[in-house]
C-alpha cells in the first residue's frame, strides 16, 4: 500500500460548520472515494477535517456514530484498505470506529510525548490506544505521527530519536511525517531521518505531496498520504479530481516516459 488517497469528511452534524444534510455528507464522501478508487490509489483514510475547531482528544458519541455509518458505506462500495483518523487525538474511538468497519488502520496524530496545538497541549495516549485495541480484539495497524503539522514541540528532541521510540515504547505499527500543515510539503531530511530510525516499520509521508515531487518522495518513502494535491484546483475542501488522481498515479508509478 504505497498511495493513500484521503476523503476528507465534510462537517458532520452537530459541528459549528455543519451545513449538509448527514444523507449528502454521506454522497459526498463516496464519490470522493470512488473517485480515488477510480484513479487507481492503493487505499483510503476517512477524516473528519470539517469537524473545525477539534476537540483535542475524545470526540462526543454522535461523531464516532456518524463516521462509523461513513466507513461502513465506503468499506460497502469501494474494495481498497482504509483507514480511520478520528481529530484531534482520539484514538480510542478511531480504533472503535475501525473495528465496527472491518478498517484496516488508524491514524494518530500524537501517539507518545506531548505537542502544543491549537486545541491546547495534547499528550499521547499509546498505553491506553493499545490496550484498548487489545480489549476489543482488533488487529488494526496504528500509522503513528511524528513531529505533526499543526504543533510544536514542549521540548524539541532529534526526530530519529521520537521515531525509535515511537516504534520501540510507543508500538506504532507505521510512521507518518508531514511538513508544517496540510498541504505543506514533507521535508526529504526528515523522512530520511525517520527511515534510518524506523526500523522494520513502513515510513509515510504525510502531507504536501503532489506529482511534481512524488516520485523523489517515494526514493525515500515507503508509501504517501495524498490530500490536497488530488482535490479540484488542488484546494483542500474541494472534491476529488479523477485527472488529477490518474496523474498522480501515473506519476508515482513511473509511467510518462520522455
Amino acid at each position: 500500500m504505497k498511495i493513500i488517497g484521503m476523503l476528507h469528511v465534510p462537517a458532520l452534524p452537530a459541528s459549528p460548520k455543519s451545513e449538509l444534510p448527514f444523507t449528502d455528507i454521506l454522497d459526498w464522501v463516496l464519490k470522493d472515494a470512488d473517485a480515488l478508487a477510480s484513479g487507481g490509489v492503493d487505499g483510503l483514510i476517512i477524516e473528519n477535517f470539517g469537524d473545525v475547531p477539534f476537540y483535542p482528544r475524545r470526540v462526543p458519541a454522535h461523531t464516532v456514530a456518524f463516521l462509523t455509518a461513513v466507513a461502513r458505506e465506503v468499506r460497502r462500495t469501494v474494495d481498497l484498505p482504509l483507514g480511520i483518523n478520528v481529530l484531534r487525538n482520539d484514538a480510542e474511538s478511531a480504533i472503535a470506529v475501525a473495528a465496527a468497519a472491518s478498517a484496516q488502520f488508524i491514524r494518530v496524530n500524537i501517539h507518545i510525548g506531548a505537542r502544543v496545538t491549537d486545541q491546547g497541549l495534547i499528550e499521547g495516549t499509546a498505553h491506553e490506544t493499545l490496550r484498548y485495541r487489545k480489549l476489543l480484539g482488533s488487529d488494526v495497524k496504528i500509522f503513528a505521527d511524528v513531529d505533526v503539522k499543526h504543533s510544536a514541540p514542549v521540548a524539541p528532541r532529534p526526530l530519529h530519536e521520537e521515531v525509535e521510540e515511537l516504534v520501540s515504547r510507543g508500538g506504532a505499527d507505521a510512521v507518518i511525517v508531514t511538513g508544517t500543515g496540510t498541504g505543506k510539503r514533507t521535508n526529504l531530511d526528515d523522512l530520511k531521518a525517520a527511515k534510518s530510525a524506523a526500523g522494520a516499520a513502513p515510513v509515510f509521508a504525510g502531507s504536501g505531496v503532489d506529482s511534481q515531487n512524488v516520485t523523489e518522495i517515494l526514493k525515500v518513502a515507503d508509501g504517501v498520504i495524498a490530500g490536497t494535491a488530488l482535490k479540484r484546483d488542488g484546494i483542500t475542501t474541494n472534491p476529488v479530481d479523477i485527472e488529477r488522481v490518474r496523474t498522480f498515479m501515473r506519476t508515482a508509478r513511473g509511467e510518462f516516459r520522455n
